[in-house]
């Protein structure tokens, strides 16, 4: 978590950990960003507990990407999830600013960072 900037590794977005959680139960509190560990490479695979195959991933993220049948690639995942973030159709919408600046859609008729 500390090498990804504490931020999740498919929505960027701010998470934190159950030792500095607050104490929030529901959906609508921060849950969804409470850090995970997400193997790139399932374990039921051949993935191991290693390094190279862990990254740190919110529990909406890593929750949404395993609900599929059969999930997509950590890449395709991640690709479709900046999609949606930009799209205001992933997470809370409300929670845009939590964003890192690259990530954050952008508000209508206000000339995107990157133009």
């Amino acid at each position: 978590m500390i090498e990804q900037g504490g931020r999740c590794h498919y929505c960027s977005l701010p998470m934190w950990d159950g030792s500095a959680a607050p104490d929030c139960t529901t959906q609508a509190g921060p849950i969804p960003l409470r850090c995970t560990a997400e193997h790139l490479r399932p374990r039921c695979e051949g993935g191991g507990n290693t390094a190279d195959n862990i990254v740190a991933a919110c529990w909406y993220c890593n929750t949404h990407r395993h609900r599929r049948k059969k999930p997509l690639s950590p890449e395709a995942h991640r690709a479709r999830v900046q999609r949606r973030m930009a799209s205001g159709k992933w997470l809370a919408p409300s929670w845009p600013d939590l964003a890192a600046p690259d990530m954050r859609p952008a508000r209508r008729g206000a000339p995107h960072p990157h133009d």
